[in-house]
């Protein structure tokens, strides 16, 4: 898919770091609703990045094997314009909910990726991850990016063990639609580096 990378930032936990991402030219603002998960957002913290947010900067709500409560009650709150499912949850379970969503995918070699991506059909896109057993993203490694798979109708997102170091060499490697980033340019789990996002962002755009 042509065009430029799009860039997500995922695991934000904070107004301020919020505020600082966007300036540094991120598309996306990953919020996390997994309680398991140390980038965990409450409600009121959610709400508050959201209203911060500029137009055109999309919000992306992430959610791990959720009950269709845990999803509604974020929407009945929370000004969220993407879902992004990282469990097992099936297409009939994403779909239900009207909005647009993403799927995250863990790579485990090229033929199960494939096998994968036909399983969300009515996904808006597909991120793919390293695969963890038992970890749900986060876990700041990065899968074979030979497994990256060639042809797909749908925007492919690419994950795992991304960093200002070797995002460019990514994105060489993969083509991908966009890009999601948290661990790698992280201080420490859940707080953001500001330089690191922005030396994140150079890294694509040069």
């Amino acid at each position: 898919m042509s065009g430029r990378t799009r860039v997500k930032v995922c695991g934000v936990t904070s107004v301020e770091q919020a505020n600082a991402i966007v300036a540094a030219a991120a598309d996306a603002i990953g919020l996390v609703f997994y309680a398991k998960s140390p980038r965990v957002v409450d409600l009121e913290t959610a709400k508050g990045i959201c209203a911060c947010l500029p137009p055109f900067v999309q919000k992306v709500a992430l959610f791990v094997n959720p009950e269709k409560s845990d999803v509604d009650a974020v929407l009945d709150s929370v000004s969220i314009d993407l879902l992004q499912f990282h469990g097992d949850e099936t297409d009939e379970f994403c779909k239900q909910f009207n909005r647009a969503y993403i799927k995250a995918l863990p790579v485990k070699d090229s033929e199960s990726i494939e096998k994968s991506i036909n399983e969300y059909p009515e996904a808006a896109g597909l991120l793919l991850d390293t695969y963890q057993p038992d970890i749900y993203g986060g876990s700041g490694k990065q899968f074979n990016w030979n497994d990256f798979p060639k042809f797909c109708t749908k925007p492919l997102i690419l994950a795992g063990g991304l960093a200002p170091d070797n995002v460019a060499a990514a994105i060489d490697a993969c083509h991908p639609y966009a890009v999601d980033v948290s661990s790698g340019v992280e201080i420490s789990k859940g707080i953001k580096s500001i330089e690191k996002v922005q030396a994140f962002i150079n890294a694509i755009h040069d």
